[in-house]
C-alpha cells in the first residue's frame, strides 16, 4: 500500500494560500477538502448548509454557551468538532490529500504522513488580490482581510496546540508574495515530494 500524504495548509487572508492548496492536490491527484466538506456533512447529517455555514470557523458567544462534561451547547463548537471527526475518518480511511484550513496540523498532528505549512504574504500584495477577486476598494479590502484574519486567529488558537502562523508548529512556512502562486507551488511541490520519499 501506498504511504499515506496529508497536506495541511494554513493560510492569511488575501495571501494565495487556497490557489496554491488546489494546485498541489491537482498535480500530485490528491483529494481537495476545504469549506466544502460542509456539504458532504449537512448530506451526511441531513442538515441545512446554510445552518452549519453560519457557524464556521467562528468564535464561540460565551454568553450563551456552556460545556458540561465534555458536552456543549455551543453551535460554534459542534460544527468545529464536526469537521474535526470528518478529517479524522478521512485520515483513517487511508486516503491521501490536501486540507485548507481547519486547524488540520492540529487535528491529525499524530498522523505519520502528515506535512503541515503556512502561507503568507506582503500586506500590499495581499490587498490588492483581495481588491480584484471581490472587487473592493482598497479600503474595504483591507478591513475583509483584517476581519478574516482576526477570525482565523481566534479560531485557529482556540482549537490548536501552536499559535496561528507561528513557524515553530509547522514544516514550512513561505511567503507567497515573494515568488508569486505558480513559484510557490513549486517550491512547495519540491518540499512535499522530498518528505513523500
Amino acid at each position: 500500500m501506498e504511504k499515506q500524504v496529508i497536506i495541511s495548509i494554513s493560510r492569511e487572508f488575501g495571501s494565495g494560500g487556497h490557489e496554491i492548496a488546489e494546485q498541489i492536490a491537482k498535480n500530485l491527484g490528491f483529494h481537495f477538502y476545504d469549506r466544502s466538506m460542509l456539504d458532504d456533512l449537512a448530506r451526511e447529517k441531513n442538515l441545512q448548509i446554510e445552518d452549519l455555514e453560519k457557524y464556521d470557523e467562528k468564535p464561540r458567544n460565551p454568553f450563551i454557551s456552556r460545556r458540561v462534561g465534555g458536552h456543549t451547547n455551543s453551535m460554534e463548537e459542534i460544527v468545529a468538532e464536526m469537521q474535526f471527526d470528518y478529517l479524522r475518518e478521512k485520515a483513517d480511511s487511508g486516503e491521501s490529500f490536501v486540507i485548507v484550513g481547519r486547524c488540520a496540523e492540529t487535528v491529525l498532528r499524530d498522523r505519520e504522513g502528515l506535512i503541515s505549512i503556512f502561507i503568507l504574504g506582503d500586506a500590499e500584495q495581499k490587498v490588492q488580490r483581495v481588491e480584484e477577486i471581490y472587487h473592493l476598494s482598497k479600503q474595504e479590502a483591507i478591513l475583509k482581510m483584517k476581519r478574516h484574519d482576526k477570525n482565523r486567529k481566534w479560531y485557529h488558537n482556540h482549537h490548536s496546540v501552536g499559535k496561528w502562523g507561528d513557524s515553530r508548529y509547522y514544516d514550512i512556512c513561505i511567503n507567497e508574495s515573494k515568488l508569486g502562486v505558480e513559484k510557490t507551488t513549486e517550491v512547495l511541490m519540491y518540499f512535499i515530494e522530498e518528505r513523500m520519499k
